[in-house]
C-alpha cells in the first residue's frame, strides 16, 4: 500500500490549476445589430411565415435593447441563398448544417487555439490533454479529433469531447481542466470552446416565438486556454488560478431552457423565468464557494458571468447590490460579440486581463484578488468557478 500511495502522490501536482494563456477567434462576417432585422427579413425568409412582421421585428430588436452593437457569424446571405431550406423553421436541414459544422467548428477552434499556444510560448508537443466543447453539431470522430489533426498534436494526446452542453459549459471545461491538471503532474491542457450559430439559425414561426430571442442574441466565436498546475514562471506566465469548482441544477427549473436536435437543426426554447430563477439562487452558489474563505461582500470580488442576456445581468446585479462596474467587462463582451454560448466566459477572461494590464491594475482580476466565474445554461444548470487572480507584473 505504501508503494501504491507513493506512485499516487507522484502523479499529483503540488499547486492549483492555473490558466497560462488565452486565445479567441471569430468568423470574419461582422453583423451590426441595427442591420440584423433587415438581413433576417429578406424575401427568401419572410416567405416562410404568416406572422405579423412587426411583432417579429420587435422580438428581433431584443438584441438592440440589450445593448448588443454587433455579432460575428459564419452565416451569410450567400450561404442561405444556396441552402434556402435552412430558413424554413421546420424544413429538414440537419444534413446541410452538419456538413458545414463538421469542418467549420474545429477550424474556428484552431484559430483560437493557435493564439493561445503562441502566447503560452511552448512547443505543441507539450500539450498532454485536449478538451473540446461545442453545442454546434455532432460528428464522429469528433471535433476534438479534427482539432488534434489540424494542430499537429501528438497522436497520444488525451482527448475529451463535450457536445450539446449549452451556455453553462464554459464553466464545465474549466472544472474538468482543473481536475486533470491537478491530478496529472506536468499536464498541460488545451481547452477549446467553439460555437457557430449555423446549427440553430432558422426563420420565424407562429408557434415558437421564443426562438426569436435566440436569433437576436447569439453570435459565433471560439475561445481557447492552456491550463496547467505548478507553472514554470521562467517560461510560463500565470493569469488566473482555478481554486474551486462546482455544478448544480437549480430548484424548480426543469424545462426552463430546452434545446432539441431535430431534422430541422437545433431548436432552443425559453419556457420559464430564467433571469428570476438565476438571481434567486445565485447567492447560495456564492456562499458555497466563498464561505470557506470568509468572503460575503460580492463587490469585493471580480466577476466573470455568462451574459445569457441583459435581463439576467440586471437581475443578478439588483439582487446582490452589485456596483455598476462589477459586470462591465461581461456587458462589454455581450455588446461586441453577442451571446457566444460556452465561449463567452473565455472571451470575458481575456478581456478582463487585457483591461487590467492596460489600466495598470495590480492583478489580472481588475485589481481584485478573488473572483467568480458563472456559467448558466440548460437544466437550469449553473457552473461556479472560484478564481484567484495573479499579479499583473508576474
Amino acid at each position: 500500500m505504501e508503494l501504491v500511495q507513493k506512485i499516487r502522490n507522484a502523479q499529483r501536482a503540488d499547486g492549483p490549476a492555473t490558466i497560462l494563456a488565452i486565445g479567441t477567434a471569430n468568423p470574419p462576417n461582422e453583423m451590426l445589430q441595427a442591420e440584423y432585422p433587415d438581413f433576417y427579413f429578406r424575401k427568401w425568409l419572410s416567405e416562410y411565415t404568416n406572422s405579423d412582421p412587426q411583432v417579429l421585428r420587435e422580438l428581433l430588436q431584443t438584441g438592440e435593447r440589450s445593448m448588443i452593437k454587433k455579432r460575428y457569424m459564419l452565416l451569410s446571405e450567400e450561404m442561405l441563398e444556396e441552402n434556402p431550406h435552412m430558413c424554413d423553421y421546420n424544413a429538414p436541414s440537419l444534413d446541410t448544417r452538419q456538413d458545414i459544422l463538421a469542418t467549420e467548428v474545429p477550424r474556428l477552434g484552431k484559430e483560437a487555439a493557435v493564439k493561445a499556444i503562441k502566447e503560452w510560448g511552448q512547443p505543441r508537443s507539450k500539450i498532454t490533454h485536449v478538451i473540446f466543447c461545442t453545442t454546434s453539431g455532432v460528428d464522429m470522430p469528433g471535433a476534438d479529433y479534427r482539432l488534434t489533426k489540424l494542430l499537429g498534436l501528438r497522436p497520444s494526446v488525451k482527448r475529451f469531447m463535450l457536445y450539446q452542453q449549452g451556455c453553462y459549459a464554459g464553466g464545465t471545461v474549466l472544472r474538468l481542466a482543473k481536475d486533470i491538471a491537478e491530478n496529472n503532474c506536468g499536464a498541460r491542457v488545451l481547452v477549446v470552446c467553439s460555437e457557430i450559430t449555423v446549427v440553430c439559425f432558422r426563420g420565424p414561426t407562429e408557434t415558437h416565438l421564443d426562438s426569436m430571442v435566440g436569433q437576436a442574441l447569439f453570435g459565433d466565436g471560439a475561445g481557447a486556454l492552456i491550463v496547467g498546475a505548478d507553472p514554470d514562471v521562467s517560461i510560463e506566465r500565470p493569469i488566473f488560478q482555478l481554486v474551486w469548482a462546482a455544478q448544480t441544477i437549480l430548484p424548480d427549473s426543469e424545462g426552463a431552457i430546452d434545446g432539441h436536435l431535430r431534422q430541422a437543426g437545433l431548436a432552443f426554447h425559453l419556457l420559464k423565468d430564467v433571469p428570476g430563477l438565476i438571481s434567486k439562487n445565485v447567492e447560495k452558489a456564492l456562499n458555497d464557494a466563498f464561505g470557506q474563505i470568509g468572503i460575503d461582500d460580492w463587490n469585493s470580488i471580480f466577476w466573470v458571468a455568462h451574459p445569457g442576456g441583459p435581463a439576467i445581468l440586471d437581475q443578478v446585479e439588483a439582487k446582490l447590490g452589485l456596483k455598476q462596474d462589477k459586470l462591465s467587462t461581461t456587458r462589454h463582451v455581450l455588446s461586441e460579440f453577442g451571446n457566444m454560448s460556452s465561449a463567452c466566459v473565455l472571451f470575458i477572461l481575456d478581456e478582463m486581463r487585457k483591461k487590467s494590464l492596460k489600466e495598470g491594475k495590480a492583478t489580472t482580476g481588475e485589481g481584485f484578488d478573488w473572483g467568480v466565474l458563472f456559467g448558466f445554461g440548460p437544466g437550469l444548470t449553473v457552473e461556479t468557478v472560484m478564481l484567484h487572480s495573479v499579479p499583473t507584473d508576474n
